[in-house]
């Protein structure tokens, strides 16, 4: 299957991503397909590819939650933006639940 991800660049503390089309189960700093285009953070940035992406996705290419959420901002998809991240579920409570008490 075919994602369309962010891959980090830059210098430490001195984050830029590409926008690329990959396969799911690579890593994401790996091999990709082809770049879509870049997203600088610090500059607020972004050039994007939208023929490619509009191609890649109706090839059945699907993009990330970060990604898709960057494409609904420059409006090369009409969709909802969506949740991105969740936060973590504290691991002292699912342990205490998980030992039983003595």
């Amino acid at each position: 299957m075919l994602t369309i991800r962010l891959a980090r660049r830059g210098k430490k503390n001195q984050p830029s991503f590409r926008v690329v089309l990959a396969e799911k189960g690579r890593s994401a700093q790996g091999k990709f397909i082809e770049i879509l285009g870049n997203y600088d953070p610090i500059k607020k940035t972004k050039s994007l590819k939208a023929e490619r992406i509009t191609h890649w996705i109706s090839k059945g290419a699907q993009p990330s939650p970060t990604v898709h959420n960057l494409l609904v901002s420059e409006k090369i998809i009409d969709a909802k933006k969506i949740k991105a991240w969740r936060p973590k579920k504290k691991a002292d409570a699912q342990k205490k639940e998980s030992v039983p008490a003595a």
